[in-house]
């Protein structure tokens, strides 16, 4: 990514810092399910090429031994547990625990041992047992990666952030179906909430 023309604003009020790696790190992929491989329900963009990016990112993960999460959106089969979010997103009703939309994509399948958080929300932590699965597993730094970059991403960073983990967004293996949005989020991410690496960075530091 190129330098943003306002990043001297950030500078000069002392953000834009880098908060590092701790001790043990660990993977979280957000929501890469087949619904959001497909632009007729809530993909498009760049998410592919995210997807495509993660999977070299995973086989390290398992291969040094790291905590892996994997996240979907599940809400019941009658609608039972909806909250606000369905009403400004009703599509997201679709996504019950056995349809194809809410499986995970084949080539990022879960591994024995690996978490699989299913969430009704934006961000991963929200209601669910992320947190307790990293801090028993010791980690103290999280690799994100996922989809979308402007939604369920972001969220998921701020929590991450909050919950005093260090916090590394992988930026080829996060994606949007809008690019505008990815880029925005992405460079306030930068600032404020996590530090913004390659999948090839994060592999060769950690």
């Amino acid at each position: 990514m190129s330098e943003h023309p306002e990043v001297a604003i950030y500078k000069a009020q002392g953000m834009g810092a880098s908060s590092g790696f701790g001790a043990k790190v660990a993977l979280v992929i957000v929501d890469f399910v087949v619904g959001f491989t497909d632009p007729a329900h809530f993909g498009g963009g760049n998410i592919g090429d995210a997807i495509e990016a993660t999977v070299p990112l995973l086989a390290h993960a398992r291969a040094k031994g790291w905590p892996i999460a994997h996240t979907r959106v599940v809400y019941a089969d009658d609608g039972s547990d909806a909250g606000v979010f369905t009403l400004k997103s009703p599509g997201l009703l679709k996504l019950t625990e056995t349809s194809e939309l809410s499986q995970i994509v084949p080539e990022l399948t879960p591994a024995p041992g690996e978490l699989v958080v299913r969430k009704r929300g934006a961000s991963a932590f929200f209601d669910t047992p992320l947190q307790g699965f990293l801090r028993f597993h010791g980690a103290d730094t999280l690799v994100i990666t996922g989809c979308t970059t402007s939604g369920c991403v972001r969220a998921t960073v701020l929590d991450s952030m909050q919950n005093d983990f260090r916090t590394i967004v992988a930026v080829d293996c996060v994606g949007d179906r809008a690019l505008a949005p990815h880029e925005a989020n992405l460079f306030d991410m930068g600032q404020k909430y996590a530090d913004l690496m390659t999948s090839q960075e994060i592999m060769a530091k950690a």
